[in-house]
């Protein structure tokens, strides 16, 4: 009995922990939402999404030039690294699974998911923006494909591998090819997660600032050119912010809840698809 009751009590002390370290994350959570909402809403005009961002010292203006540069540059990047980490998620599950390289490529990947986003910024401004000798969108949407990849290929392939076998071998038994026996069966069977994965590396890259100050940079004018510096909300939020003109600093706030809003819909989104999947 009183080993019994020393157990119920450590238990209870963990527990208690636990619950405080849990309470501790949502405070801040709620400070932090509650600190965009109050101070972000006063900006959220119609104006934000239909006028560009303005010169210092104006009153007015938007983020249309902003909003339109994330959104193209994240469709980009994940354009580039969703297929790229799907057909390498797959590779592991499916081709490679017992392959001696295998356990390699898994180990860079784990490296390249937890690396520093501004280590993937210098790289690909070494790597794009020095030989270019110029700032552009192109080089911010391969830094955001980068960062996307290791994310896309750790989801794809645990999906892959919570796929029973025994639905790959009553397909394989029928005489269908392992390449089709992936895209019809073992892809239908996970698709949920695939899109789960994808959502989440969208959300990973959505609010990146750091690889696209040393990539893309911004731009207070309308630009469709790829190969030209271009506006983005990560970068305008970073200049705005620390800019004495009250204009831009509530443009900031505002930029800033519109950033958190559109990671938090797609958290929630994810959630979604990874709930659909697991009631199946």
């Amino acid at each position: 009995m009183a080993s019994y009751a020393a157990r119920r009590r450590y238990s209870t002390f963990i527990m208690g922990l636990c619950l405080t370290a849990t309470g501790i994350g949502v405070v801040w959570l709620f400070l932090i939402l509650f600190s965009l909402l109050v101070n972000g809403i006063p900006g959220l005009t119609f104006a934000v999404f239909t006028e560009m961002t303005p010169p210092p010292g104006e009153h007015g203006g938007g983020l249309l030039n902003a909003i339109f540069g994330s959104l193209l540059m994240t469709i980009i990047g994940v354009g580039i690294g969703a297929p790229i980490g799907i057909l390498a998620g797959t590779y592991l599950a499916e081709y490679g699974r017992h392959s001696k390289i295998t356990p390699v490529i898994r180990f860079i990947n784990d490296i390249l998911l937890s690396a520093p986003s501004i280590i993937i910024g210098l790289f690909v401004y070494g790597a794009v923006v020095v030989p270019m000798r110029s700032f552009s969108a192109v080089a911010g949407s391969i830094a955001l494909a980068v960062i996307v990849i290791p994310v896309v290929v750790r989801t794809t392939e645990d999906m892959l591998l919570l796929v029973p076998n025994t639905l790959r071998e009553a397909a394989s038994a029928l005489g269908l090819p392992r390449s089709f026996v992936i895209r019809r069966v073992a892809y239908r069977a996970a698709r949920a997660g695939l899109i789960t994965g994808v959502l989440l590396a969208v959300a990973r890259v959505g609010g990146e600032t750091a690889p696209l100050l040393f990539t893309v940079l911004s731009n207070q004018f309308w630009s469709v050119n790829l190969v030209k510096p271009m506006a983005n909300l990560p970068v305008t939020i970073n200049n705005f912010i620390n800019n004495p003109d009250a204009n831009w600093k509530q443009l900031a706030w505002t930029g800033a809840l519109l950033i958190t809003a559109a990671v938090l819909s797609l958290n929630i989104t994810a959630r979604f698809f990874g709930a659909s999947k697991d009631g199946r």
